[in-house]
């Protein structure tokens, strides 16, 4: 019996960072806790897993067997991890943690879009399962971008249907009206409609405003948390909610 975590997030977003923060002040707090690298081209993470799928399988060697580019091999890589499943979980149980923190590839659209990675996902969820979507902050700071996020993050829970947190990650790379303005701009969408008639125009104005009116009519607009894995900020709002999630209460050890 475990509570899984997946950290989903477009290349360069803080994953693999904010996995190994996270993990690590979890450890403090008395909490098992086990992380899942499941990036086979990652060259370097900054822990060490306790489950890597690049024992299973590496995007080098896949690109030499079957004469592949780095694009073509990253999406055989993610198609061979349904075929590991039961490898990769049986890894899992085995080091009976009560929380599973999984790193997912780089690639975005390589896992979140391909058949394969919501089998992964579905397959390697615990007793229950979320997802932490990372947006990435130099995007979201302005309405066009971020209204291209949260349709970003839309298409993420759309392909995983499960539980989802928008988290603002690397918040200590904004300003703190930027980071208040984001804020807003999830809370108070009259703010944002505001922003995006003064702050775009033409067909990028009508697009972001109607793909905020369809976001709006599914709620989607999800006040995000800001985390600083430099700063280490944050990271007890993200326990919060994910324990709201799991089991309504405080994460047992």
């Amino acid at each position: 019996m475990y509570y899984t975590t997946f950290f989903v997030g477009t290349a360069g977003s803080g994953k693999s960072t904010l996995a190994n923060v996270y993990s690590e002040w979890l450890g403090e707090q008395n909490i098992n806790v086990a992380t899942v690298n499941l990036d086979p081209g990652a060259r370097y993470i900054p822990y060490t897993p306790d489950v890597d799928i690049r024992e299973y399988v590496v995007l080098e060697d896949v690109m030499d067997k079957f004469n592949l580019g780095p694009n073509g091999g990253l999406v055989a890589c993610v198609d061979m991890m349904v075929n590991l499943i039961e490898e990769i979980k049986r890894e899992i149980d085995d080091i009976k943690a009560t929380h599973v923190i999984v790193d997912t590839p780089g690639q975005l659209e390589l896992f979140a879009f391909r058949e394969s990675g919501p089998i992964v996902t579905s397959s390697l969820g615990g007793t229950q399962s979320a997802v932490c979507f990372l947006m990435d902050p130099f995007i979201a700071r302005t309405p066009y971008g971020f209204v291209s996020v949260m349709l970003l993050g839309a298409s993420v829970q759309y392909r995983f249907f499960l539980p989802q947190l928008n988290i603002l990650s690397k918040s200590d790379t904004l300003t703190d009206h930027e980071r208040s303005k984001i804020i807003d701009w999830a809370s108070e969408p009259l703010k944002l409609m505001d922003a995006i008639e003064h702050e775009t125009q033409g067909i990028k104005r009508e697009m972001s405003l109607g793909i905020y009116e369809a976001l709006a009519k599914v709620h989607m607009f999800d006040v995000p948390i800001p985390v600083s894995s430099t700063k280490l900020e944050g990271l007890d709002d993200l326990q919060a909610a994910l324990e709201r999630i799991f089991t309504g209460g405080e994460l047992s050890a």
